[in-house]
């Protein structure tokens, strides 16, 4: 079947991808308004920019009035309103209901962690607490963000990481048994990370025929 994206309502458009670009990571972001509240949200379009210098992504939707994601509102910058701050934390197993439950829209102004009944622990940088539970938390400051359609891409500096001691091995390779983290499948399906396989380097190429 060829598909020209163009031609099909957006809620289709969003099954397609939503169902093929699978398993997504979730960003599971801590950020602080103005007036000092916190706020945590998870993004499943999420994924790293790079590490010279460490970078990470996600992307925000608008409301379906129009109007800015507390999330969006709290990561701009200063001169547009915002903190410039804020702390991706990882999405794991064992407060998966709370990554979910905290998609849920509460007004501006109350707090997620309160909510879902998880713990906000101090940043080192940033003022943004992040999810105590977390095993891997990455402090961010805004770098910059790119609007999309009804989207907004926000592109941050990682300027601290937190990593606890038992996920980390040798060589600052992280344990991904430990780790625990889940991805977004469609729909409300998520996956665990635990079935993985390895293709060695230098694997033999197949017979030309």
């Amino acid at each position: 079947m060829e598909i020209d994206p163009e031609l099909l309502e957006p809620s289709l458009r969003y099954k397609l991808l939503i169902g093929s670009v699978v398993p997504r990571p979730i960003a599971f972001v801590s950020s602080l308004s103005p007036q000092g509240v916190a706020n945590l949200a998870p993004f499943s379009y999420f994924n790293a920019v790079g590490h010279i210098p460490l970078a990470l992504m996600f992307s925000v939707s608008l409301k379906p009035d129009g109007s800015e994601k507390d999330t969006l509102r709290n990561v701009r910058p200063p001169s547009e309103g915002g903190t410039g701050e804020y702390v991706i934390n990882l999405a794991i197993e064992s407060y998966a209901h709370q990554v979910a439950e905290c998609a849920e829209p509460l007004p501006y102004g109350e707090s997620e962690f309160d909510y879902v009944n998880l713990s906000p622990a101090p940043s080192k940088v940033v003022k943004p607490p992040r999810v105590a539970e977390s095993p891997v938390a990455f402090e961010c400051r805004t770098l910059q963000i790119v609007p999309v359609g009804q989207f907004h891409v926000v592109i941050g500096q990682v300027v601290h990481l937190f990593v606890r001691d038992d996920v980390l091995g040798d060589r600052n390779r992280i344990d991904s048994d430990k780790l625990g983290a889940i991805g977004r499948m469609a729909g409300y399906e998520y996956c665990r990370t635990g079935d993985r396989f390895e293709i060695p380097n230098g694997f033999p190429k197949p017979a030309e025929s």
